[in-house]
Parts: C-alpha cells; sequence; structure tokens
C-alpha cells in the first residue's frame, strides 16, 4: 500500500466494516478541535483547503495506483474530512471573531456542522450531486467539499438565528 493509499483510506479508517464516511467524519472532530485550538479561524483556513489539496492529490494517486478512472471507491474516505472541515468553517470563523478562548469548541456548533454534512453528503441535493459526476478524483473531492460548503452555509444561517442576528 502506497503512502497516497493510507492517506486516501485514513490509515485504515476506510477498510473498517459499516459507515466509513461517517467514521471519518468522526475522526476529524478532533482534527478540527486541535486546528482550531492551535490558531483560530487564520489557521483552520489555510490548513483545511491545504488537506482538500493533499486529499485531491491522495485520492488521484490511488486510483491511478489501482488503475480505476471513475467512480468512487467507499474505502477513499480523506474526501469526507475535507468536507467535515469546510461544514466547521463558520464555527471557527464566528468563535476566533468573538474572541472566544481557544480550547472552546461548543457542542451545538460541532453537532449541528457533523450532522449537517452527513445529511448533504449522503443525500447529495442539486449541485452536491452534480459535482459527484466529475471525473475521478475531481468528482470524489467535489462532492464532499460542496456538502461542507452546503452545511456551513445553513449551520451559519442557524447560528445566526440562534443567537438572534436574523
Amino acid at each position: 500500500m502506497t503512502q497516497a493509499e493510507r492517506f486516501a483510506t485514513l490509515y485504515g479508517i476506510g477498510h473498517l466494516p459499516g459507515p466509513q464516511g461517517t467514521y471519518a467524519s468522526i475522526a476529524t472532530l478532533p482534527l478540527a478541535w486541535a486546528l482550531h485550538a492551535l490558531g483560530g479561524f487564520w489557521l483552520f483556513l489555510p490548513a483545511s483547503i491545504a488537506l482538500a489539496a493533499l486529499a485531491w492529490w491522495a485520492t488521484k494517486a490511488t486510483l491511478q495506483d489501482r488503475g480505476l478512472g471513475d467512480g468512487d471507491p467507499q474505502d477513499i474516505v480523506i474526501d469526507e474530512v475535507a468536507g467535515q472541515l469546510i461544514a466547521f468553517w463558520p464555527l471557527s470563523l464566528g468563535l476566533t471573531l468573538t474572541g472566544a478562548a481557544p480550547h472552546v469548541w461548543p457542542w451545538p456548533g460541532v453537532v449541528a456542522a457533523f450532522l449537517l454534512f452527513r445529511l448533504f453528503d449522503i443525500w447529495k441535493p442539486g449541485p452536491i450531486g452534480r459535482a459527484e459526476r466529475l471525473p475521478g478524483a475531481t468528482g470524489i473531492m467535489a462532492d464532499d467539499c460542496a456538502a461542507g460548503l452546503a452545511a456551513a452555509i445553513v449551520a451559519a444561517v442557524a447560528a445566526g438565528v440562534a443567537h438572534g442576528w436574523f
């Protein structure tokens, strides 16, 4: 197994029986908290973009090593990590802008971003489903990044309503 495949399968999480995408999303929680705690949104944003770029490379390399052109192998789960991190952007940004302590990671925002990402990733409405049909690694990554963006938007609106901003 190549290093790219190890990374693409999140070091074996993609080989577990059951809902591998959900397992990868759960495994993202401590990473998201650590990124935010270490540098707030100003670390969280570029780190998540860099991870998405690295995930695209690892996915592409894994597909090539396996001789696959298209499709979304279930064991490749690094795309869920990238999408889940995007779903947390509003939480990290809001906490950073309000000056919350770096270690604060409030559970309502975490649960909302997590569940919304999983919902959009599984349901794949509209543009998310179309993104999945893009060829190769681009399609594998695009649908999860789009699901993360949709989750981020809905979570931000929900937070605005909950905090009386709207």
